[in-house]
């Protein structure tokens, strides 16, 4: 029985002669070194069987194969049956499936990702349903296709096409996917097997051609020519990806095949494959894949049993960016929406700005009018509360106001059914301040979205102490259903992402007032993989918001804040950011940012208001001082928020960094990318800096100690505390 858990293939031969071979690895069939193993078996049985004339692969349960297991990667490191790189390439998918003797079609439907499309092209033919979804999105973990996909998918569908695949990790579906030549035929699921069974007799009695797709050449440019097309890729690829090596060292493998020959190519894939798995990169983005999926488990709320109320009508209060971008999510999952605001003209525009979102959907393709037309029949505008008597889940979206926040949820215990969920946007406010004047805490909670909330991809779902363990189900449930991550955090200033990251601006503007460069900050960041540096981002945000965070921050935390003089001075000059077209930049119609000469007259003042002696260090700051000076910043902030345990664990602060902050993936997130540098090493230089520039970079009790010990600030606390 243990080997039908871990995976495996059956084969059943039918009255026609031709054996079916299905992989079965519930829930997509992914293929781990068990069903690679399975695989080779059920070939060689058919091969070796004389009933068995030619052979038909699919996958159980309407999907091929999602690809290969991801938590079978170290056992690919450890594994003595395929210690050669490649001995799964060759041995199993070129030298079993593709040389077998009897000829072999791919039945794909569902999926045939990564591995398991490379299993499907090594076979003689590939027949799919029209909505299957073909792609090779290896990029993402960091490593390239290592069954031969770099080799077979140029010669499929042309070499342009095949690096457009691989290096934007984007699936074709079956139709595309025909007219490309990756697939030969497309027919409906009802038909699938019976059409792929009738192929694969037709190629044996030679009605259809049998090449194997590594030694097709029709599809493969002359050298010149498609050398330009490796070398624009390669230009392309370090504009987008500057900080990223496996990229472009797949492109050196599709070449190697072109150039080579189609096994010299294979043998330089599976090379490349085994470097890269133990690489940093495939070793924090394959951190990251495992800490999205496991942020849904929350000890002590997920583990109880608790089973997922239905959320069928859910209000949102507040129409303005945040609102209506909230709205939007939860009408494109087809959720019934009412919007209230305080009065019709406040409601039309949230309501316009709500069509306007789905409206883009339909200009970029994304959604047909009919699905339009379908959507706006979900929404529903009022300016009371009388359509409140049966929603199931409220979202509160109105400015950060506390008491106005009080008055809306005071309010709402009078107006909503017993059952239905309170829950608060404010992303700083703490949530017993907003309940207060309530009987319902243990149905409060935060479900804090980030901006443009109808496009970034994180969920917060803040709990306080009375929150029931039914309603933080609930939330995760509802957050999965709008296709967001969500984390479950504790209740504080900032909660996890915007705590972590307050001091992100609040460092870069102090060493601003003592001699750095704005623009040259912003570079550096930019450089290492932030979306955007820290003025820029507060000038996105804008001041108004940038400072009323400021201030809460400053009240909560009033030892290791920075207390900037330079805001205020551009505040008054009516410099707000983005939206007023000057702030740190000046910003053209087309909201593209330029340096401004005129700053550093503010900075002139706000240093002589704050009567500082520029620090002649900071005016020549590397770029690696930069980045630790402002980032240790955030990893110490970090630190106090697991010490506090307002994140459940490290992982989940990873997956927030990057989610909600635009911390770079490939980094692993901050905690992941903290660990790899060493406690003891941010440890020391925080206090350096503690020294010559204050409580902001005072290193935290959490991190002193993992320092002392010399433990990674991701161990569990109970490891931490055994090291004494």
């Amino acid at each position: 029985m243990g080997s039908r858990v871990k995976g495996h293939t059956v084969i059943e031969v039918g009255a026609d002669g031709v054996a079916i071979i299905t992989i079965i690895h519930p829930p997509v069939n992914s293929l781990s070194l068990d069903v690679f193993r399975s695989l080779k078996q059920s070939f060689d049985e058919a091969s070796r069987r004389d009933d068995v004339k030619a052979i038909v692969v699919t996958g159980a349960k309407g999907k091929f194969s999602g690809g290969f297991d991801i938590t079978s990667f170290d056992g690919l490191q450890e594994e003595k049956e395929y210690t050669s790189p490649g001995a799964i390439s060759f041995d199993i998918i070129s030298d079993t499936v593709e040389a077998s003797r009897k000829p072999s079609v791919a039945a794909i439907d569902g999926l045939a990702l990564g591995g398991g499309l490379e299993v499907a092209l090594a076979c003689t033919a590939r027949i799919s349903t029209p909505t299957a979804l073909l792609g090779l999105p290896e990029l993402q973990l960091g490593i390239l296709p290592g069954g031969g996909g770099t080799q077979r998918l140029p010669r499929l569908v042309g070499l342009a096409k095949a690096l457009e695949m691989i290096l934007t990790s984007k699936p074709v579906k079956g139709e595309e996917a025909f007219s490309l030549g990756l697939v030969d035929a497309v027919v409906s699921p009802d038909q699938l097997l019976d059409a792929a069974r009738q192929w694969a007799l037709d190629i044996l009695e030679g009605r259809r051609p049998w090449v194997p797709s590594l030694y097709k050449t029709d599809k493969i440019e002359p050298l010149g020519e498609a050398r330009e097309i490796l070398n624009f890729a390669r230009a392309q690829t370090r504009k987008r990806a500057p900080n990223l090596n496996h990229p472009l060292v797949c492109i050196d493998v599709i070449e190697e095949g072109i150039v080579s020959g189609p096994r010299v190519g294979l043998l330089k894939e599976a090379e490349a494959f085994q470097e890269l798995l133990t690489a940093d990169a495939a070793r924090s983005l394959i951190h990251v894949f495992f800490s999205q999926r496991g942020t849904s488990k929350v000890p002590g709320v997920t583990d109880r049993g608790l089973v997922p109320r239905p959320v069928k009508k859910v209000a949102i209060l507040g129409g303005g960016l945040m609102g209506s971008g909230i709205a939007t999510c939860f009408i494109l999952s087809n959720y019934h929406v009412i919007l209230k605001e305080v009065n019709e003209k406040f409601l039309d525009a949230g309501l316009n700005r709500i069509k306007a979102n789905l409206q883009s959907r339909v200009k970029k393709g994304k959604m047909t009018q009919e699905r339009f037309e379908k959507a706006v029949s979900l929404l529903k505008g009022t300016i009371d509360y009388e359509s409140f008597k049966d929603v199931d889940l409220v979202i509160e979206a109105v400015i950060e106001k506390v008491s106005l926040k009080q008055q809306i949820f005071a309010d709402l215990e009078k107006y909503c059914p017993p059952h239905c969920i309170l829950a608060t946007n404010t992303s700083t406010i703490d949530l017993d301040l907003i309940g207060e004047r309530t009987k319902s805490q243990d149905r409060i909670i935060g479900a804090h979205f980030f901006s443009p909330a109808n496009i970034m991809p994180l969920l917060e779902i803040v709990r306080t102490r009375q929150t029931s363990p039914q309603v933080i189900v609930d939330v995760l449930n509802v957050g999965k259903k709008i296709k967001k991550t969500p984390v479950v955090v504790g209740n504080c200033t900032g909660f996890a992402v915007n705590r972590m990251f307050f001091p992100y601006a609040q460092a870069a503007i102090l060493l601003v007032e003592h001699g750095a460069d704005i623009y040259q900050i912003d570079k550096a960041l930019t450089k290492f993989g932030m979306p955007m540096g820290p003025f820029r981002l507060a000038d996105l945000v804008g001041f108004g918001v940038g400072l009323a965070s400021a201030t809460q921050f400053t009240e909560n935390f009033p030892e290791r804040t920075y207390k900037a003089k330079l805001l205020p001075l551009l505040i008054e000059d009516d410099r707000t950011g983005q939206a007023s077209g000057k702030g740190f930049y000046l910003y053209d119609d087309k909201r593209k940012a330029r340096p401004d000469p005129q700053l550093k007259n503010y900075i002139e003042k706000a240093r002589s208001v704050a009567g500082i002696t520029v620090d002649p260090k900071l005016a020549n700051l590397s770029e690696k001082d930069i980045i630790e000076l402002i980032l240790f910043s955030v990893v110490n902030e970090a630190s106090r928020v697991l010490d506090e345990g307002i994140a459940v664990k490290a992982a989940d602060l990873d997956i927030s960094s990057v989610m909600g902050m635009g911390f770079p993936p490939y980094r692993g997130g901050i905690i992941f990318w903290a660990d790899s540098l060493g406690s003891e090493y941010i440890y020391s230089r925080l206090e350096e800096w503690s020294k010559l520039y204050g409580q902001l970079f005072k290193p935290s009790p959490y991190l002193a100690q993992r320092a002392a010990k010399g433990i990674a600030l991701s161990a569990p606390v109970e490891q931490a505390n055994s090291r004494l």
